[in-house]
């Protein structure tokens, strides 16, 4: 049978689906992380076992066509690397905030604002996708998971310091990573899922510091938006982990509505667009 292969992968989880040529979903896998730019080896190992654990769930079949939105796609070189690693002829790879929008918004124009381990944002209008952001937690991924635990680690030791008030929250942080020193240990083995690990613990605290993580993440969020929304009054889609906490607290300030589908609907649509 000819199946077409959709792969949703970001800093946390890679996902999988096969479908017919109509769009039937056949087969689901599901495997680890899959930032082609930060673990290119461990991406392409979880890629193909989800891969391979769909195409088993669907009884079998060769895939005709790939089609796959992941993170690190950005990354000059990730996107070609990352098919000489894969066994399928005919692949697309783009990033995962666009198969996002593909999956969310379908045909009709409007504002995507995913927000997990990382953080990307696009518009589509008349069929072309725009997107801004995605770069990498080095480099950006502002209001991310990933994002507000370094942020609250960068806050805990700047306290530590002298610079701010030190807050019960910080104060945690610091003894339960067994210091300053622990503090800085952990960043420099972390992954971007390990300081996002944070990021629940932050939303839902009502310390001072969280909240000024959280405001400041509003703020980008809502700059971004803001930004690909070009003055028009472009419906909004929440997205991720996170979504639903920044479309609660940033409800009137846009217009926003639920998503037709998800970024691994969007895979599928690739895919097929790819065969």
């Amino acid at each position: 049978m000819q199946l077409f292969l959709g792969i949703d992968g970001g800093g946390t989880g890679c996902r999988a689906a096969v479908a017919d040529a109509a769009g039937r979903v056949l087969g689901r896998g599901e495997a680890g992380p899959a930032n082609i730019a930060s673990d290119p080896e461990g991406a392409a190992a979880n890629i193909l076992a989800a891969a391979e654990s769909a195409v088993a769930a669907a009884g079998g079949g060769e895939v005709r066509a790939a089609g796959l939105g992941l993170a690190g796609a950005n990354a000059a070189g990730a996107a070609e690397r990352l098919r000489d690693a894969l066994p399928w002829r005919r692949i697309a790879v783009v990033t995962d905030g666009i198969t996002a929008v593909k999956g969310a918004l379908g045909p009709e124009d409007g504002v995507v604002a995913a927000l997990g381990t990382g953080s990307v944002f696009a518009v589509q209008r008349a069929g072309i996708i725009r997107q801004i952001g995605g770069r990498g937690l080095v480099l950006g991924d502002e209001a991310s998971g990933a994002w507000i635990g370094r942020t609250v680690l960068a806050a805990s030791l700047r306290a530590v310091d002298g610079f701010t008030p030190m807050t019960p929250l910080l104060a945690a942080l610091v003894e339960e990573m067994g210091g300053p020193d622990g503090v800085v240990a952990f960043s420099l083995r972390a992954r971007p899922a390990d300081f996002a690990a944070l990021a629940p613990r932050v939303v839902e605290s009502g310390d001072p510091a969280a909240q000024a993580v959280i405001a400041r993440a509003e703020a980008d969020v809502a700059e971004a938006v803001g930004l690909l929304q070009a003055g028009d009054d472009l419906p909004v889609v929440f997205l991720g982990g996170l979504g639903t906490v920044f479309a609660t607290r940033m409800a009137g300030l846009f217009p926003i509505q639920p998503a037709q589908g998800t970024a691994l609907d969007g895979a599928l649509m690739l895919a097929r667009e790819a065969g």
